[in-house]
């Protein structure tokens, strides 16, 4: 079946499913958004709030759907998947969310699928693995979420203490999306100025202590977020309307989006969150940005940890 681009669908109408959905809807990217979610009437009832949003943002169409009428969307959003509960990290729900996994994935393969999986449900690194074992679907095409929002809450961060517009901060974090995250500090600028010259341009000298403070807020925030209030879902809605915008607009930006490692940073067989030229056809190549050497090992051992975990669920 024929691609149609202006369609898109989200797997799972839970908090960040909905949320995806609702933020979706207001982008203007697609005409039609499909909702499917286990539970057939919380995929109804969420597709018939926000299309009462639909007056005032234009034409687009929000329905629940099945498998067979999504078969036809250019991206599926997979955020299906049990959430992360106070006290518990990414890497603790594996074991249910590749389950559920093992239920959804080869719903889409057996209707050859020719779009898009985005992967948001955590651990996304470890989810867009097991996605694209169990699809079958080429590499290009099957994308994780990774570490596009803690990239947005760092340049959040830098932003605030700089007292400059965030969107003028260039910097990633990489690696896992989860506790051994780390933020590729040796790349990091403001508009080309060298992150130090511009702390310095603005008063602040103690580089280290700094730098570590706003490396542990943005690790922790999520954390923060579910005990106070149980989940987060508006800044992920924003990342996947980002990613999504990317795709459907063949922009070609640098994402820091989780994909498969082929021997860069002398890391092999899983998928990572790293900066990577997004467009039409999903992953175009991986954004060769400069780490230091420490920054390299820590990458490498956020990998080993992450082929262990996979290991362990059998990927």
């Amino acid at each position: 079946m024929a691609i149609n681009n202006r369609k898109v669908a989200v797997i799972g109408c839970g908090f960040v499913g909905s949320a995806s959905a609702f933020a979706l809807m207001q982008s203007g990217l697609f005409s039609e958004i499909a909702l499917v979610d286990v539970d057939k009437d919380k995929a109804e009832g969420e597709a018939l709030d926000i299309s009462h949003g639909v007056p005032f943002v234009g034409q687009v169409k929000v329905y629940a759907a099945d498998y067979d009428q999504i078969v036809d969307a250019s991206i599926i959003v997979i955020t299906a998947g049990a959430a992360q509960k106070p006290g518990e990290t990414r890497l603790d729900l594996v074991n249910k969310n590749v389950g559920i996994f093992k239920s959804i994935i080869p719903e889409i393969a057996k209707r050859d699928y020719k779009g898009i999986l985005l992967v948001v449900a955590n651990p996304v690194d470890i989810l867009t693995l097991a996605a694209l074992k169990m699809s079958g679907l080429p590499e290009n095409r099957v994308i994780g979420s990774g570490t596009v929002l803690d990239t947005a809450r760092l340049k959040t961060e830098l932003g605030e203490h700089l007292s400059v517009d965030s969107r003028s901060v260039h910097a990633f974090i990489i690696g896992e999306h989860g506790d051994s995250e780390l933020v590729a500090w040796g790349s990091a600028n403001i508009s080309g100025i060298p992150l130090n010259d511009f702390c310095e341009m603005r008063g602040h000298f103690h580089h280290k202590e700094e730098m570590e403070k706003i490396a542990e807020n943005v690790k922790n925030s999520a954390y923060e977020i579910i005990a106070k209030k149980h989940a987060t879902y508006y800044g992920i809605a924003m990342s996947v309307v980002r990613i999504c915008r990317a795709i459907s607009m063949n922009e070609k930006s640098i994402l820091s989006i989780s994909s498969m490692m082929h021997g860069e940073y002398g890391i092999e067989g899983i998928s990572l969150s790293m900066p990577a030229i997004l467009g039409a056809s999903g992953v175009e190549t991986k954004a060769p940005i400069i780490l230091t050497e420490k920054e390299t090992e820590k990458l490498q051992a956020a990998a080993a940890a992450l082929k262990e975990v996979a290991k362990s669920v059998g990927l």
